[in-house]
């Protein structure tokens, strides 16, 4: 072959080479570990998993029953980013654990609401009942929060979150409780199963459609102010890891159009978007 043939087959397979570089996916091979809890964030996750496929990128989503292991397999590696969590308890997890995890983007808000399978009216709540909250800093402040919406408390400090840096009060905050309140403190993933168990308790969003109870049912449904300042739920990771392609990647699915209305259709205004 002359040395002209040599060297234009050199740069035609060059060129193709390249072509079908351009043409791969450009995360191809590539996975992003994430945990969740299951309802609506493993489906919300479950949504967009063919997105970024399209993209190459391979979404491995790990579904958690707590609120603690997400961040803690996150911390150590485990995961490569979590969603699950509002700003405020991603705050107090940070201040308390000595962490660093970053919020992403937001994607949802969800309700946080009063049940009871005993009584159908906050007005009948009896003298002594007792009332089930979270049994986290952050999430059962906000039950007590809840409880003073309802007329059956009153607190000290702010009635409500400015900001998800603002401080969340705890039982010793209580200045008043008229009604002799019995104030317990659970796993919020338990709470819907002492429904029996209780008068009256403040429960998680995620864990109501969980355990698929009526939301309609719901004594109070409080749906996060405006959401998207405070209570809405974010895509969360490490620092170094905040400007990662794949990261931006999943984000933006998250924050797509096509997400949003899937929200919408899926959830029919009991979760609804926060972006």
């Amino acid at each position: 072959m002359s040395p002209f043939k040599t060297g234009l087959f050199k740069t035609l397979a060059s060129t193709v080479l390249s072509v079908a570089l351009l043409g791969a996916p450009a995360f191809a091979g590539e996975k992003l570990v994430v945990g969740a809890t299951a309802v609506p964030h493993a489906e919300i996750l479950e949504f967009v998993k063919p997105i970024v496929a399209k993209d190459g990128l391979e979404l491995d989503i790990r579904v958690f029953s707590d609120y603690i292991q997400p961040n803690a397999q996150l911390v150590s590696k485990q995961l490569d980013a979590n969603y699950y969590q509002y700003r405020p308890f991603l705050n107090d997890y940070n201040r308390e654990r000595g962490t660093a995890l970053v919020p992403i983007v937001p994607v949802h808000v969800e309700p946080f609401v009063a049940y009871s399978q005993k009584i159908t009216s906050v007005d009948q709540i009896k003298d002594g009942a007792t009332v089930a909250i979270p049994n986290d800093p952050v999430n059962g402040g906000r039950g007590l929060l809840l409880l003073q919406k309802l007329g059956l408390i009153k607190l000290k400090g702010k009635a409500e979150l400015d900001t998800p840096e603002d401080p969340l009060p705890s039982q010793k905050d209580i200045l008043e409780n008229p009604k002799n309140l019995k104030i317990v403190e659970l796993e919020s993933a338990i709470l819907p199963r002492a429904l029996s168990q209780v008068d009256l308790a403040a429960l998680n969003g995620n864990y109501v459609l969980e355990a698929k109870l009526d939301l309609n049912k719901s004594l109070y449904i409080e749906r996060g102010q405006d959401g998207k300042k405070v209570w809405g739920e974010y895509l969360v990771t490490r620092p170094e890891n905040k400007d990662d392609p794949a990261i931006k990647l999943l984000a933006k699915a998250l924050n797509s159009d096509t997400t949003r209305e899937f929200i919408k259709e899926r959830y029919q205004g009991q979760v609804y978007p926060a972006f």
